[in-house]
């Protein structure tokens, strides 16, 4: 083989060509660029699909349970649905009728029993 080059062939040649040893500087950037946005969509994705649950660390675990089933229904069946009422879930808190309900109870029986 002859190192001389061919006249019609151009002497200088930008550098994001391929050599010819085969070697893509350009395309093997280009790998890395476009893996590293997938994991970073990736990581944002679950980080923003996990929001209602880390919202409702603070309410009550019943709450919590109901919040985490529809944030994961959302993530199975790409129901945006799901994973709004777990945000609206998460964001508002629940009125307490236990409390209400009990105490009237509670003097519902005391009146029962004075009047025995």
């Amino acid at each position: 083989m002859s190192d001389t080059q061919h006249p019609l062939a151009p002497h200088h040649l930008p550098h994001y060509f391929a050599t010819a040893d085969g070697s893509d500087y350009l395309f093997t950037v280009m790998v890395f660029f476009v893996v590293g946005i997938i994991l970073l969509v990736g990581v944002a994705y679950f980080t923003l699909h996990a929001l209602p649950e880390q919202m409702a660390h603070k309410g009550n675990a019943t709450q919590l349970q109901l919040i985490s089933i529809l944030a994961m229904l959302a993530l199975f069946t790409h129901n945006n649905i799901f994973w709004v009422a777990a945000l609206v879930l998460a964001a508002f808190r629940p009125p307490d009728i236990v409390t209400p309900l009990s105490s009237i109870a509670q003097s519902l029986q005391a009146m029962v029993s004075k009047e025995k």
